[in-house]
């Protein structure tokens, strides 16, 4: 793997693609989320678990994950083997740094919504963005 942040990596990411077999795979992709993003994730996904019942039920920081990242990837939901839903394809390892800072700005306006007090500082770039949608 070749992180593409200077010309060297880059050098050595060609010559590791002419030295490579036929037949091989190259794929160029985002940076998945950082681990600040994920330390963020947990504590929010937290708060909103303690504070917030959901049609009726208090839900776990896992299965409000489960929630928040269905409704970010608008992802299907099919019948169980054995009854009930199973929500497909909503893992949190292989998003995106981009894509993960949505999953956080989503779970805070749906936080907002609902009042929830956040055990963590909002960051500012966020309230920012919050006082110009005003």
């Amino acid at each position: 793997m070749f992180i593409l942040a200077h010309r060297q990596a880059r050098a050595g990411a060609e010559l590791a693609i002419r030295g490579a077999p036929d037949g091989y795979v190259v794929t160029i992709c985002e940076p998945t989320r950082t681990l600040d993003q994920n330390a963020k994730l947990w504590p929010m996904l937290s708060d909103v678990s303690k504070q917030v019942e959901w049609h009726g039920q208090k839900l776990t920081t896992d299965e409000w994950k489960d929630v928040f990242t269905a409704a970010l990837r608008r992802q299907k939901a099919v019948p169980g083997l054995d009854g009930g839903f199973v929500v497909c394809g909503q893992s949190t390892s292989k998003m995106g740094k981009r894509e993960f800072a949505q999953l956080i700005e989503l779970i805070y306006a749906f936080g907002a919504e609902r009042d929830v007090r956040w055990s963590e500082p909002v960051p500012e770039w966020l309230t920012q963005a919050a006082e110009v949608a005003a």
